[in-house]
């Protein structure tokens, strides 16, 4: 079965929440992360919990804007996103994390591709690796999109990042981490 992509944000969710809830602890503050896909069938702006940021990873731009700033990151279908390895895939995930070195970053944040799983979990991961989130707590959290998810993906995302400070070694991570908990 697929996904109904004519209801609303298909996969959408508060990704905070939900690793508090995986970890049955308040790691991360809720209603500040929300992840998701295509929004083209939201018609109101509180559909999607008024965000303020929204990090659209689509090849085209959406349909409709809300009283959000947007940030588009298109990546073509020819790379194959979850090998972190790769050169483009690393360039791709380190433009995105800079927008968050930005104290004038607005939250909530909504990150959202077609279907909310394969692109925007990718960097669901590389955000929660960035904050120090268990890689369990994070393989689960990207089990809980619908639609074909496989664990061995990633799986393969997060050892390709190894030492996240040496993936990340040209942006702020600290300023980023101080950003994302605030």
């Amino acid at each position: 079965m697929g996904l109904d992509y004519t209801d609303g944000c298909v996969n959408f969710r508060d990704f905070g929440a939900y690793i508090n809830l995986i970890l049955d602890k308040d790691v991360l503050p809720e209603g500040r992360f929300y992840r998701g896909g295509s929004i083209d069938h939201v018609k109101k702006h509180e559909e999607i919990d008024y965000v303020r940021s929204v990090i659209s990873l689509r090849k085209g731009p959406d349909y409709e804007q809300f009283d959000a700033d947007y940030y588009h990151f298109p990546m073509s279908n020819k790379i194959e996103k979850y090998d972190t390895t790769q050169k483009e895939v690393r360039v791709w995930l380190n433009n995105i994390l800079r927008v968050f070195e930005s104290a004038d970053f607005r939250f909530p944040f909504l990150i959202h591709c077609l279907s909310g799983k394969d692109r925007t979990g990718i960097l669901t991961a590389a955000i929660l690796m960035v904050l120090g989130v268990d890689r369990h707590a994070i393989e689960e959290e990207y089990l809980l999109s619908e639609g074909e998810v496989k664990l061995s993906l990633i799986r393969q995302s997060i050892d390709g990042f190894g030492d996240i400070t040496k993936y990340f070694d040209r942006i702020d991570l600290g300023k980023i981490e101080a950003n994302l908990m605030s």
